[in-house]
């Protein structure tokens, strides 16, 4: 299901900005979508750093196959952070995990295990400070909770200035190819409180395979 404030948003972005309306009418019928729980969306996202899709991927069904055997078939299958807080090093080391990501997975196991991290408490938190939450958690910065926030947690005003994707589609469109990071972001001023959607067709623009968590 598309986030409840999509068409709101969406119908505000193309009566403001001349750039989005056609970006809309280029992607027609697609939106923002949630795939996953929180733990395993955050525990895919760090199983994904810095490594190719293709490894990325081999680690991630052995590491299902170890930490959840009776979820290994289905198309979206869900991780508990107990069975894999239970895991050790070594095991993390045989799936394939480095020994700096394998700690980093098991923090957010332990993060979500004891309630350091507890989803049902994240509404009441506004962008600032679930941001600040997950960066807590050894191996996730700021761009990776910010993703989170958007392809999860379906927060509608998120605006990842640091994204490489979205400066460069910013440049491409408002910038004849070329605009400082100050730009980028006093640009994304004009889209409040639709930012995440407005990002999200600007990397469409550049991608039209739509990223799903």
């Amino acid at each position: 299901m598309k986030p409840r404030w999509w068409d709101e948003a969406v119908a505000e972005l193309t009566r403001r900005d001349r750039v989005m309306r056609r970006l809309v009418r280029t992607h027609p019928g697609v939106s923002l979508r949630r795939r996953s729980d929180a733990f395993t969306a955050l525990a895919r996202a760090i199983t994904g750093q810095q490594i190719s899709v293709k490894a990325a991927d081999a680690i991630w069904r052995r590491f299902i196959a170890a930490a959840a055997p009776g979820a290994a078939s289905r198309r979206f299958p869900r991780l508990d952070p107990r069975c894999v807080a239970a895991l050790d090093a070594a095991d993390m080391r045989s799936i394939g995990f480095s020994g700096r990501k394998a700690a980093y997975v098991l923090d957010l196991a332990e993060h979500f295990a004891c309630g350091r991290l507890d989803p049902s408490r994240w509404k009441a938190l506004d962008d600032e400070a679930l941001i600040a939450a997950l960066v807590d958690v050894r191996g996730i910065g700021r761009w990776t909770a910010e993703m989170f926030l958007m392809f999860h947690e379906l927060r509608p005003d998120v605006y990842p200035v640091d994204d490489l994707g979205l400066r460069k589609a910013v440049a491409h469109h408002y910038g004849d190819g070329d605009m400082t990071p100050d730009e980028v972001r006093s640009l994304g001023e004009s889209w409040r409180p639709w930012r995440s959607a407005a990002t999200w067709y600007l990397w469409r623009s550049l991608d039209p395979v739509p990223i799903e968590y």
